[in-house]
């Protein structure tokens, strides 16, 4: 394992990191991330995954969670600064590491008889992450994005999901309208109006949960093609939070299942 110390913030390789943290277009056209935090590398790594890069600082090596990390990839290390380090990072006040992935691609077709979660347009990446973990606890298997969503492979969203991207088939930039209608199982989405109780529904057998923008909710064409089921709130609250109403119906479908 080679140590490389890297001092200016005009190296071409913390260039191409911090592209890789701020820019969007820049990971597509790289087909590339970044995991920050020692938790999302040693998930990645425990998959069977390869780190292609990783940085860190010359006073975290010798933490123990580092060598966890150091253990298992076979890399160049790179060793920064502490401030370059939070000038880089996301997180803040964390263990210094930083690990540059490629953006996995699906080798499969989408299964159209499995559960499945459809995100139309959610935009906050704590949401879609926290929704991608939320699925993959209760067992989803794979999960659809429409274009406007938040990126699925961005730190901030892989930052939420806590490594649950990595036990997902996940895809991206998908239209509404050339999926939902090719499912075999039942389609629901989360609304206030002309819905039924959800506690009302059989969510024994595969099911397919389609959640809107936080703001205006799911599309008049999720609508027409899906059954709509609400949560009550006999609280009066106008709304639920996205990612708390979707892991509610998630998990009162594992519970009828168990």
């Amino acid at each position: 394992m080679a140590t490389i110390f890297l001092e200016s913030k005009d190296n071409p390789k913390i260039k191409h990191l911090r592209g890789l943290i701020e820019q969007n277009t820049y990971r597509k056209k790289q087909g590339q991330t970044v995991l920050e935090g020692t938790h999302l590398c040693l998930a990645w790594l425990e998959k069977n995954r390869k780190l292609n890069s990783l940085f860190t600082t010359e006073k975290s090596l010798t933490n123990p969670e580092i060598c966890d990390i150091l253990d298992l990839y076979q890399g160049s290390v790179f060793v920064i600064s502490e401030s370059l380090y939070k000038d880089l990072s996301t997180l803040g006040t964390t263990l210094p590491c930083l690990a540059i992935i490629d953006i996995p691609s699906s080798s499969k077709s989408v299964d159209f008889e499995a559960d499945t979660l459809v995100l139309e347009n959610i935009q906050d990446p704590g949401n879609v992450g926290t929704l991608l973990r939320s699925a993959a606890a209760a067992g989803i298997q794979q999960v659809i994005c429409t274009k406007g969503s938040a990126a699925l492979w961005s730190p901030r969203v892989l930052r939420a999901g806590m490594g649950a991207h990595f036990s997902l088939a996940t895809y991206e930039n998908i239209a509404l309208e050339d999926i939902l209608t090719r499912f075999q199982i039942p389609v629901y989405v989360t609304s206030s109006h002309n819905a039924t109780n959800i506690y009302e529904q059989d969510l024994t057998q595969a099911a397919v949960w389609v959640l809107g923008n936080e703001g205006q909710g799911v599309s008049d064409f999720a609508l027409a093609n899906a059954k709509a089921v609400t949560i009550p709130q006999p609280g009066g609250q106008e709304s639920l939070n996205v990612a708390i109403a979707g892991s509610i119906c998630f998990f009162e479908m594992v519970r009828q299942r168990q």
